[in-house]
């Protein structure tokens, strides 16, 4: 079954790749998008991974929402559903930006402030 271009994880997906530097990758089988060779953002069917600090505690409040497997989150990846409980996408968009901010080297990040998307390596 095709995917709808509306769909919350293709827009998410689709914002992503607007990041200065940021990338898609399918390492493990899986679809991510890196910034720097460094993960910040996993997307499945219907779910999304994120690093997040300081929105770790209202992303954790989401109904189904865990810490990230693999022990990775103890080091705050939270893995969210995407569905009819899930935030509305500009919240989304915000918490994606986080995780963003957090992995990319800064002068990636002040690119995002200034608005000049520099994309990575296809």
């Amino acid at each position: 079954m095709k995917k709808k271009s509306n769909d919350p994880v293709s827009a998410l997906r689709e914002r992503a790749l607007t990041f200065p530097g940021a990338w898609e990758d399918h390492p493990w089988g899986d679809t991510c998008v890196k910034v720097n060779k460094k993960i910040f953002a996993f997307f499945g069917d219907d779910k999304l991974t994120l690093k997040l600090i300081e929105a770790h505690e209202a992303a954790m409040s989401v109904l189904g929402a865990v810490p990230t497997a693999y022990g990775m989150g103890k080091s705050g990846w939270v893995t969210l559903p995407l569905g009819t409980q899930s935030p509305p996408l500009e919240i989304l968009y915000d918490w994606l930006e986080e995780s963003y901010r957090l992995i990319a080297p800064k002068k990636l990040a002040a690119q995002l402030r200034a608005g000049s998307p520099e994309r990575g390596p296809e």
